[in-house]
């Protein structure tokens, strides 16, 4: 049966010298085209997980929470826009870097908890990471590509309604300083939302990575994020109240240290340290008033530091473990 299968369309090759097996050529067309790089294989794999991280691509129900989530965070500009319309000359309610910050900590935490397991959830449960790393890349490109592409996601969550405030502002300015002055506050807070995006991306990919089940994942990142914010605000305005107002100048040091629990108030402190704008009133925090940092503004910032670098590196250890197993 093999010598009259090679006679009749040479679809049999002739066995081995020395081997029991031969191999069969079934006919499938060879491909010829140019083969990708290692360069172009991390870039589609951050495409794929930016549009995965907003739900494009799959069905109607991944895109609804991205969606809501992205009006709510551009309403307060488009109310400011309007408010600014209606009153010419009145002052914007919104500011830079303090956008709305009790809207952005609960809408940044829900679509964390949604979208960080989309991107690398998946992977862990299909058992496709073999997949990619046989081809041309190296066991670091998988978890920076998706780090890469979360930190857009989130950049896009933060920085548009940022860039719609501004242009609703300035297009009330009638001169060329009111708009450069604007431009300048705009910068800070431009800088201030890449700091959130790189922080709750990071932390959010390493937290989904730690199981395959989407579920599951939605709790390590939501509950942690979630119980220390609240935990965060409550020691805060324990030390506030069981140490009276203080000082104007210096609350207690539980009021000033309790924000460094949560990313969120982390993050609060790290603005009122570059601020250089103590915020100590004397009296209790309420949960939306912002973080108190007294005089361990420093602190915050080395801390978020060590931080966001830890969760990276954590995210890449994750992987390369992964990808010998």
């Amino acid at each position: 049966m093999s010598a009259d299968a090679s006679a009749a369309g040479g679809r049999l090759a002739s066995p081995a010298a020395g081997s029991g097996g031969v191999i069969h050529n079934i006919g499938y067309r060879r491909y010829e085209a140019v083969r990708l790089g290692r360069a172009q294989i991390v870039r589609a794999l951050t495409w794929h997980s930016l549009r995965a991280a907003f739900g494009i691509g799959r069905g109607a129900k991944a895109k609804i929470f991205p969606i809501l989530l992205f009006t709510l965070m551009c309403l307060p500009a488009a109310v400011n826009a309007v408010g600014l319309a209606l009153r010419p000359g009145s002052q914007s309610v919104v500011s830079y870097d303090g956008y709305t910050p009790q809207l952005r900590t609960v809408a940044m935490l829900i679509f964390v908890a949604l979208e960080a397991p989309n991107l690398v959830s998946s992977d862990l449960r299909n058992h496709t990471l073999p997949l990619y790393f046989a081809r041309p890349i190296r066991r670091i490109d998988y978890p920076i590509a998706k780090l890469v592409a979360f930190v857009l996601a989130c950049l896009i969550m933060i920085e548009i309604p940022l860039l719609l405030l501004y242009l609703g502002i300035v297009s009330q300015q009638h001169s060329a300083s009111q708009v450069w002055e604007q431009t300048l506050q705009l910068g800070p807070g431009l800088l201030y939302g890449a700091a959130w995006a790189l922080l709750l991306a990071s932390i959010g990919l390493l937290l989904a990575s730690s199981t395959g089940k989407r579920v599951f994942a939605i709790c390590a990142i939501g509950i942690p994020l979630f119980f220390t914010w609240i935990l965060a605000t409550v020691l805060a305005n324990i030390g506030a109240q069981a140490f009276g107002p203080a000082s104007v100048s210096e609350p207690s040091a539980l009021t000033s240290l309790a924000g460094l629990i949560s990313p969120f108030t982390l993050l609060g402190g790290v603005l009122r340290w570059l601020q250089a704008k103590p915020s100590t009133q004397g009296v209790p925090l309420h949960p939306f008033q912002g973080t108190i940092v007294g005089s361990y503004g420093a602190l915050y910032g080395v801390v978020f530091l060590i931080l966001t670098v830890a969760a990276i590196a954590g995210l890449i250890a994750r992987y390369r473990k992964v990808g010998v197993a």
